[in-house]
């Protein structure tokens, strides 16, 4: 075997089972920066070639998970599609491991962000991840299963803020990619066994539907929606001089200024790219959260703005939860929303709407257990 082939152990830990186990990756140094991006680039492309990496409308059905997704996106009234989505089964080469993510454009280069948004996330996740791995001890000594958890997800944690500074600063560098007035929202979620990571910047939304003690299907938002008015998003704002207010014809529409109050009028605190605004209180931090599944929840809600502008969450789980064959779950929500649009907002431009149906315990041409009901 070559240099050039050389065969390098990755650690990649289950942190609900506890074990850890090997995998190859064909690459001669750890994985690190470009070689590290390289190299996971290799397993996106062997995992696209075996149906486990979707990136545009479909379904993702796992065969050795209790997993299935649905994806769907439609391009609105304002031109290309923004919108960009990625799920990937067995991500990090771990069967129980699963990543999902939304990424919503805007700018006159906000497709090509959102794109290179998508791209570089789970790249650098999975690298900023191993690194973590490699100089935390596995063999730490916890007393309960639970502190090893908890030991886990703040790994993951910590992963995901380098990784969103690193996408952030390949934007500002990139020479084909003017982010200075263009950026991208990012919902993503992995599920790794029974516990799910959740990572958002903007205001692409993720809602789980659980069963309530008296056996309704309930909303719960794991997502804040980050808007400029939000108390601590303004006050970063204004102490970074940037400014927050609404126009006279967005009565109730709160965007983010520079300065000088002219530009660029962002309706989201939190971004990818917009580099003009990054001097005046726009971050690209994300808030991370975790949540453990249970037997309870039955699915979860990945979409972007532009179904939430006329869906509720009760509605969208209604919807969701109503649809008989769960490979049309997306697509039958989106439609839902398009229908809402036409109906509430009669005379302005469509938005993009994509959105991702992770179902847990569900069979794609089955309904939800007959015990369950859905509140209109």
């Amino acid at each position: 075997m070559t240099d050039e082939a050389q065969v390098i152990m990755v650690l990649f830990p289950s942190f609900v089972n506890g074990l850890v186990r090997t995998v190859s990756i064909k690459k001669e140094k750890n994985c690190q920066k470009e070689d590290g991006r390289k190299a996971v680039e290799e397993l996106a492309k062997e995992a696209r070639k075996n149906e486990l990496l979707l990136s545009s409308s479909g379904v993702v059905k796992s065969t050795k998970a209790n997993n299935f997704v649905s994806v769907f996106t439609n391009r609105g009234q304002k031109g290309v599609n923004q919108d960009r989505l990625l799920v990937w089964e067995e991500f990090g080469c771990q069967q129980d491991m699963m990543f999902c993510g939304v990424f919503d454009g805007h700018g006159p280069w906000g497709h090509f962000v959102a794109k290179r948004v998508r791209k570089l996330v789970p790249a650098v996740l999975l690298c900023n991840w191993q690194e973590n791995l490699a100089a935390t001890s596995l063999d730490l000594d916890f007393k309960m299963e639970a502190d090893k958890n908890i030991h886990g997800l703040d790994i993951w944690k910590q992963s995901y803020i380098k990784t969103c500074a690193a996408v952030d600063q390949d934007l500002k560098q990139h020479t084909g990619i003017d982010s200075f007035l263009s950026g991208s929202t990012a919902l993503t979620i992995i599920k790794q066994g029974e516990y799910l990571t959740i990572a958002n910047i903007g205001d692409c939304r993720a809602v789980l539907a659980t069963t309530s003690d008296d056996g309704i299907l309930t909303p719960h938002q794991l997502t804040t929606d980050f808007k400029p008015n939000l108390p601590q998003e303004a006050e970063r704002i204004t102490q970074s001089r940037g400014r927050v207010f609404c126009m006279e014809d967005e009565p109730g529409v709160y965007r983010v200024w520079m300065p000088n109050g002219k530009t660029p009028g962002l309706a989201i605190s939190r971004a990818f790219g917009d580099h003009c605004m990054k001097d005046f209180g726009l971050i690209s931090v994300p808030d991370v959260t975790h949540r453990k599944i249970t037997t309870r929840d039955q699915f979860v809600i990945l979409a972007t703005d532009g179904v939430w502008d006329v869906i509720s969450n009760q509605e969208a789980v209604k919807i969701v939860s109503a649809t008989s064959h769960k490979e049309k779950a997306a697509q039958r929500l989106v439609k839902c929303a398009i229908h809402e649009w036409k109906r509430k907002k009669s005379g302005i431009a469509m938005d993009d709407m994509s959105a991702i149906c992770l179902f847990f315990h569900s069979s794609p041409s089955h309904q939800l257990p007959p015990a369950i009901k859905i509140v209109d």
